[in-house]
């Protein structure tokens, strides 16, 4: 039996992106075991995946968990995230190992100069070029996602009385540049005519019951309210979905959702739009493609860097609803 151990350390959107290498390694290879390590911040896109044989979770040191991946003497690592934290697990198992390349140069271009030097693949089959060297191969099913909630009833921040006609909106996001701004989440609800639930942090706990104000009767919050799986199942259960840049984005492509992705300061071109290989129509890309300043960075920031934020607000939401 082969032993293989997978790191991706962060962060939700890349987690669940790893999920068809998880399904085509048991499918072709049944008898490898698969181990993962992940901070303990991500455990919940990964605890109820059943690919998964041991899941670690990093807190503070790496060398805490080192010994005990030592003692699992691996056959095989895939560093999917390939920083100095992979390095040094490779370094101390001195198994074979295989490293994503993250294409540092070509997104520099993109960003810095507007030059599109990146291969027109999404980063998934990037991912699973990692892993050619032990004969595992792109099955082209898409993503997948376990939210653990599955068979509840009832789900925490999904009102009774929506439920099965309702659509998402996710309003939260790591950096400002990548969210809808609250204008444009006013003009965009008023153009969906069934009861809209908002999805995000604790940190867009505030706006969105602002906006929820707003719209009563039709905008209910789960921002703040619910944890990460139980937003994924609302996802799952929801009529369509509405979303910037995030791993919310992913884990509705994991669900074959009907989305409506929201680009701000990032590209599609990066390689990480909505993977949903099966149902390519599934995916609707709106962007504001005349403005010579996107991308502006490949993660964003906590302002436009040009003071206008033209990326969103200028976007056109016509063929929503």
């Amino acid at each position: 039996m082969q032993k293989i151990l997978i790191i991706r350390f962060s962060s939700i959107g890349d987690i669940v992106l790893t999920s068809p290498l998880l399904r085509a390694i048991k499918a072709e290879q049944p008898d490898t075991e698969i181990h993962y390590i992940t901070k303990k911040a991500y455990a919940a896109t990964l605890e109820n995946n059943p690919y998964i044989d041991k899941l670690f979770l990093l807190e503070d040191k790496l060398s805490d968990i080192l010994p005990q991946l030592k003692r699992e003497q691996y056959d095989f690592i895939v560093d999917l995230h390939k920083n100095l934290r992979s390095l040094r697990i490779k370094s101390f198992l001195k198994k074979p190992a295989a490293s994503f390349n993250k294409l540092n140069r070509q997104k520099w271009l993109l960003v810095r100069f507007k030059k599109n030097r990146m291969p027109d693949v999404h980063i998934v089959q990037r991912y699973f070029d990692t892993v050619k060297a032990i004969g595992i191969s792109n099955d082209h099913k898409g993503l997948e996602y376990y939210s653990g909630y599955e068979q509840e009833e009832n789900v925490r921040g999904l009102e009774e009385s929506i439920k099965g006609n309702f659509a998402a909106i996710v309003i939260g996001g790591t950096y400002f540049t990548k969210q809808i701004p609250i204008e444009k989440l006013n003009e965009l609800i008023s153009k969906i005519s069934i009861p809209i639930v908002l999805l995000g942090g604790k940190d867009d706990l505030e706006i969105a019951e602002n906006v929820a104000k707003s719209h009563p009767q039709k905008v209910f919050v789960a921002a703040g309210k619910s944890n990460l799986n139980e937003s994924a199942e609302i996802i799952r259960r929801s009529k369509f979905v509405v979303t910037s840049d995030t791993g919310l984005m992913h884990i509705a492509a994991a669900y074959q959702k009907k989305i409506y992705s929201v680009w701000g300061n990032t590209v599609p071109e990066l390689g990480m739009y909505p993977y949903m290989p099966q149902n390519p129509e599934q995916s609707v890309i709106l962007e504001v493609k005349s403005l010579k300043c996107r991308p502006c960075s490949k993660l964003g920031y906590n302002n436009c860097p040009k003071k206008h934020f033209d990326c969103m607000m200028k976007q056109d939401f016509s063929v929503i609803g």
